[in-house]
């Protein structure tokens, strides 16, 4: 808080740490991390909570919390729905989607070899809607999608004590950081 004088910046931070119970005891092995974004107008501050397994490098986010303020909410359900599917997406972008390559061609060409998020991976998410009546509506699909993976690496950080600096962090980047 001390890094913005920004309003509506304080606003989406403290409604995310609010929901998420920031500062509240973790668990061993488990982490949270929140990033913030600006795009078109519209402020997204985003926390995750995430579990990591230090032997096989695996990360689940357990839980997803996002605070959104695009200005005007003219659709509140349609606004809560979009924001739900992209932060599932992000995740699924930040923890497991990758394009592979051999020596000439692509390799993950198909649902079985590139890898998405599945049910089971899908944690909890919250969202907060900051309606601004006396602000014109801004943009609500893709800002909610821009933290995302800062947020998981934040929280990967806050587990291990390790940065993770590329997308996706899949196990075996995280092991290799972790060794």
């Amino acid at each position: 808080m001390r890094h913005t004088a920004d309003a509506r910046a304080k606003a989406v931070l403290e409604a995310a740490a609010g929901k998420a119970h920031w500062g509240s005891p973790k668990k061993a092995g488990s982490g949270r991390g929140v990033a913030l974004a600006l795009r078109g107008g519209t402020y997204v501050a985003t926390i995750a909570e995430v579990e990591v397994d230090r032997a096989s490098g695996a990360v689940r986010v357990k839980r997803l919390v996002c605070a959104h303020d695009c200005g005007l909410i003219v659709n509140p359900d349609a606004l809560r729905g979009t924001i739900q599917a992209n932060l599932i997406q992000s995740m699924g972008r930040a923890l497991k989607e990758e394009v592979t390559f051999d020596k000439t061609k692509v390799t993950s060409v198909d649902w079985n070899s590139y890898p998405v998020a599945r049910w089971s991976d899908i944690p909890e998410v919250e969202v907060i809607l900051i309606n601004r009546p006396e602000i014109a509506p801004s943009g609500a699909g893709e800002p909610s999608s821009r933290p995302t993976a800062a947020a998981i690496a934040n929280a990967i950080f806050d587990a291990t004590g390790v940065r993770i600096r590329r997308v996706p962090m899949i196990p075996a980047r995280v092991r290799t950081a972790l060794a």
